[in-house]
């Protein structure tokens, strides 16, 4: 069991010594002296100030987010920074992940379907001002205005006239199908039936956000010295590569119910590290998919180790724009290439499943896709007819993955496969987070890493991000025939009718266009001692409500 947290004297002394060190190489005897002296100084108070800032009650490993603005992020990392400071309409319940009243302590929806009335529940800002229906209607239209060029605005896309005002056809949004009947009443006007709206409502783009800051303070408005807030933290502090401190909310509507005071994400690269900071108490809950690929098989029998299914396939995305990649039979012959049993067996080792598919199994109603996989002769066949027999002439391309050790030796891995089943050369190419996440979403690579975790529990949340222009495709793929299907899927009222189009969608993109490559199912992996924490308990989505985590009576 890791041992109870140390203070940020740790941090004092990572950041006082290198200097001093290389200071006292170059030094006299007497001067080193003295350096030595300063150093002492300088960690007294240093640390003095360290140890005056209170602790924090929970400490959690977070990648550096991009953004925590809710209207333009796209990842997990900020979502979970989103989600603590702000609330939407409905959130998700921790255990279920069913969706319960947030800002919205009632709603009615018309006997078609189409029409959602919000009843707001008394709330406030941080900074003491009501949360309206206008705070709602502003984040909603600010989330579909063009100029924002927000990666998650299709998913209004079923609010009335929403697509249109996206794609700049109409620019008066008073025609959006959104509108305040008064202060504390928000309705919302659907184009067609949308099943899983109230668990839409929960997802961090659809967070209100305060219009007085943003149009105060533009892209600065997300900063701590300007940010309002309203769900049950607060943002106190953003040290770019130290870490994000939030504070319990007292202007929160349920703010009895929070345990917690005082939070602290810490930034990790997943490479190393995470599982001593974790061990040694700095961290209380890890995401242990980071720690080492060398110990997951020493942690498997840990009363800390925690795994549960995950809602999330991990996948490479094609560059369809980019020759040889631009040739379906290419993308086709790399796929047949990979033996991804081979990857969860002896690579990852925690539980993943080879896939079959790129929704993970186990939707209700919907009929999962049976793909091949693993055919060596026929990677060959397809290589050669595409004008590469045995790998003559192929191009070196590059495959581009963000920093982590198990991105690295999956990459490896599959690197291998592809040369000594097609006789062809991959070049890897390791980018930090927010450079890969910028070079796949201007295309500036052949193949990339991807990931996707549901964004709700329905097949469409792994289809309707390979639309035409949408900000999470990052493929250059775009169909007609496929944004076609989904529109149909939006409109159909038959259960069964909706969910044989969807799967028409996936037999598009994975197999007839291969514009993606499955390689395997995750799980969550989850490190905490579930004997001094309560509420962490790993769920679809490998979230964390704070709302609900509180430390258990005992000792420490």
């Amino acid at each position: 069991m890791p041992p109870p947290r140390r203070n940020n004297d740790e941090s004092v002394m990572q950041t006082v010594m290198p200097a001093v060190m290389s200071v006292f190489k170059l030094a006299t005897p007497r001067a080193q002296i003295r350096t030595l002296l300063l150093a002492v100084l300088c960690i007294v108070v240093m640390g003095g100030c360290a140890l005056d800032e209170e602790p924090a009650d929970f400490s959690f490993l977070n990648i550096e987010p991009e953004t925590i603005d809710p209207g333009r992020l796209s990842g997990q990392a900020g979502g979970r920074i989103a989600l603590s400071i702000f609330e939407g309409l409905t959130y998700r319940d921790a255990r279920t992940l069913a969706p319960v009243p947030g800002m919205a302590r009632s709603w009615d929806i018309s006997p078609d379907g189409r029409t959602y009335t919000f009843h707001l529940r008394e709330a406030r800002w941080t900074d003491g001002r009501p949360v309206t229906s206008g705070d709602f209607q502003f984040a909603w239209t600010r989330l579909l205005d063009p100029l924002t060029a927000a990666r998650y605005g299709n998913m209004l896309f079923d609010v009335v006239n929403a697509r249109a005002f996206n794609a700049g056809k109409l620019t008066d949004p008073t025609q959006l199908g959104l509108r305040c009947l008064d202060d504390q009443t928000f309705q919302v006007e659907l184009e067609a039936p949308v099943a899983y709206f109230l668990d839409l409502c929960a997802f961090y783009p659809l967070l209100p956000v305060p219009r007085w800051q943003v149009e105060t303070h533009g892209d600065a408005w997300i900063r701590p010295k300007n940010i309002v807030t309203n769900g049950p933290f607060r943002l106190v502090d953003w040290q770019i590569s130290r870490r994000i401190r939030m504070q319990r909310n007292p202007e929160y509507w349920n703010a009895d119910q929070v345990q917690l005071n005082v939070v602290d994400a810490l930034p990790g690269d997943y490479i190393n590290g995470n599982f001593n900071r974790y061990t040694s108490g700095l961290l209380d809950w890890i995401d242990a998919s980071g720690v080492p690929l060398t110990v997951v098989d020493a942690l498997r029998d840990r009363p800390d180790f925690h795994t549960a299914p995950y809602f999330n396939t991990y996948f490479y995305r094609f560059n369809v724009t980019r020759p040889p990649l631009d040739d379906v039979r290419v993308r086709k012959a790399l796929y047949h290439a990979v033996d991804s049993r081979a990857i969860t067996e002896y690579v990852m080792r925690a539980g993943q499943e080879p896939a079959h598919s790129l929704i993970p199994p186990g939707l209700p109603g919907y009929s999962e896709v049976q793909l091949s996989g693993y055919d060596p002769d026929r990677a060959r066949q397809l290589l050669a007819e595409a004008g590469f027999a045995d790998g003559d002439g192929f191009p070196e391309v590059e495959l581009l993955f963000n920093t982590s050790e198990a991105h690295k030796q999956v990459a490896e891995v599959i690197q291998q496969q592809w040369k000594r089943t097609l006789g062809i050369e991959v070049k890897l190419v390791n980018q930090e987070w927010k450079v890969y996440l910028a070079n796949t979403k201007a295309l500036e690579y052949d193949i990339s890493r991807g990931g996707w975790i549901g964004d709700y529990l329905d097949p469409n949340t792994f289809l309707d991000m390979w639309l035409s222009g949408s900000g999470n495709n990052r493929t250059g793929f775009a169909s007609e025939a496929y944004d076609d299907l989904i529109a149909r899927a939006r409109f159909a009222t038959d259960p069964n009718e909706r969910m044989q189009l969807l799967r028409q969608c996936e037999e598009i993109i994975t197999q007839e266009e291969c514009i993606i490559l499955p390689i395997y199912y995750y799980v969550v992996t989850n490190m905490y001692d579930a004997s001094r924490w309560e509420g962490l308990t790993p769920n679809l989505v490998n979230g964390i409500d704070l709302r609900s985590v509180r430390r258990k009576a005992g000792p420490l």
